[in-house]
């Protein structure tokens, strides 16, 4: 399994970003996924989930009504759209595989999750 993060940098308070995320070495498309950040000190908080067929979605109170995630399975990859984005949302970005077929996680510890991407990093500054 590799998960491979892209698309993060630095913007302004305000901006927005896309990241995505590219699943191999599993049916992506049976799994439903996760994305998890760090901030700089803190610990790990669960952004947002979306199911194997991209038909439901599921926010954390930070990423409510800014964020947006989708999936494109015949491309094995996992996006996250970020608006409107604050100085709170810098940290590092990761997508999460969970162990079962059909579940969306909404955990953010390691231990609920199969695999893990090595991260990008959003940092949020003027």
């Amino acid at each position: 399994v590799q998960l491979v993060e892209s698309g993060g940098g630095l913007v302004q308070p305000g901006g927005s970003l896309r990241l995505s995320c590219v699943a191999s070495g599993f049916t992506f498309s049976r799994y439903g996924m996760s994305w998890v950040r760090q901030a700089p000190g803190k610990e790990l908080e669960w952004v947002s989930g979306i199911n194997s067929d991209g038909d439901r979605t599921y926010y954390g109170d930070s990423a409510k009504g800014r964020f947006t995630v989708s999936r494109d399975n015949t491309k094995n990859t996992l996006y996250l759209q970020m608006n409107s984005l604050k100085p709170e949302d810098t940290a590092v970005y990761f997508c999460a595989k969970p162990r079962s077929k059909g579940i969306v996680v909404q955990d953010a510890s390691r231990s609920a999750y199969e695999s893990w991407g090595q991260g990008t990093q959003v940092t949020v500054s003027s």
